[in-house]
């Protein structure tokens, strides 16, 4: 069984940092492409990071580019998303996900094949 475990999220102000990680299990990780969405309260949940299986390909949505890192550490089977100049549009629930493949980009919900149960970040003003 496929879990995917968020953890790191929390309260900080503008312009403040957080690093959100993903432990997976259940799957061979290094076999898998991770991502990260968010879903922000009333609106539809977005892409916001890919990275392929070792590390080497990623992608950003515009809203975080050069703001937002993600990475990974097959060894610990896990994935992070470090956050930096967060912003209160930065609000939302931050999900894990993952697809069947390796390194085909995974950025729209319809590419998920596993889901995280999500971490709350919330960027007061």
């Amino acid at each position: 069984q496929v879990q995917l475990v968020e953890s790191g999220g929390g309260l900080v102000q503008a312009g403040g940092s957080l690093r959100l990680s993903c432990a997976a299990s259940g799957l061979t990780f290094r076999n898998n492409a991770m991502a990260w969405f968010r879903q922000a309260p009333a609106k539809e949940r977005e892409f916001v990071a890919f990275i392929n299986w070792s590390g080497g390909s990623t992608t950003y949505a515009d809203s975080v580019r050069g703001r937002f890192t993600i990475s990974r550490d097959n060894a610990k089977n896990t994935v992070y998303l470090q956050m930096n100049s967060l912003k209160p549009e930065d609000t939302a629930v931050y999900y894990c996900a993952t697809s069947r493949f390796s390194s085909r980009v995974i950025n729209t919900p319809d590419d998920v094949l596993y889901w995280g149960k999500g971490s709350l970040v919330t960027v007061s003003s």
